[in-house]
């Protein structure tokens, strides 16, 4: 078992707390095979609400089950004892968005894609934009509360040991 954490860091414009949006998130994955390394071609996709049964155990579920070219079965669970962070670096410093408890699997890579869900984040004045589509690798809008433009850019993930 391994316990992977997920950072991601952006350049933030005028806002702060970026954030999947809900709790229902489907969040999109690079995954590769502990025993042998080799790295699944397509992304996974894995959220906090869906439980599936692992084989052996009783009763044991995980929030990710995978087979690799018929090997043995391998899964990856949200560490749920831990919130999901929202980022809030001005500096786009690297920040712990979640962990990930896995076995015989690791995960490579993250992906910001629209496809996994809205994100969110609140703007300097308050305003809260829920339905922001990180999928272009930015976003920009104007906050008409604090007449000011807001945005997200240089997004980047990187996986390390928990």
């Amino acid at each position: 078992m391994v316990l992977l954490k997920l950072s991601i860091s952006a350049e933030l414009e005028n806002v702060t707390e970026l954030q999947p949006a809900s709790e229902d998130f489907e969040y999109h994955f690079r995954v590769k095979c502990s025993s042998c390394n080799e790295e699944h071609p397509k992304t996974v996709s894995m959220n906090r609400k869906e439980e599936h049964e692992v084989s052996g155990g009783k009763h044991a579920t995980a929030h990710f089950v995978w087979r690799f070219s018929g090997k043995r079965e391998s899964s990856a669970k949200f560490d749920t004892a831990k919130k999901v962070q929202p980022y809030t670096s001005e500096n786009a410093q690297p920040q712990p968005l979640l962990v990930i408890e896995c076995r015989g699997l690791e995960f490579t890579g993250f992906e910001f894609l629209v496809l996994q869900g809205p994100w969110k984040c609140v703007g300097s004045n308050g305003t809260v934009f829920d339905d922001i589509d990180l999928g272009d690798g930015e976003w920009t809008d104007y906050d008409e509360k604090a007449a000011l433009p807001v945005g997200i850019s240089t997004l980047s993930s990187q996986w390390s040991r928990a």
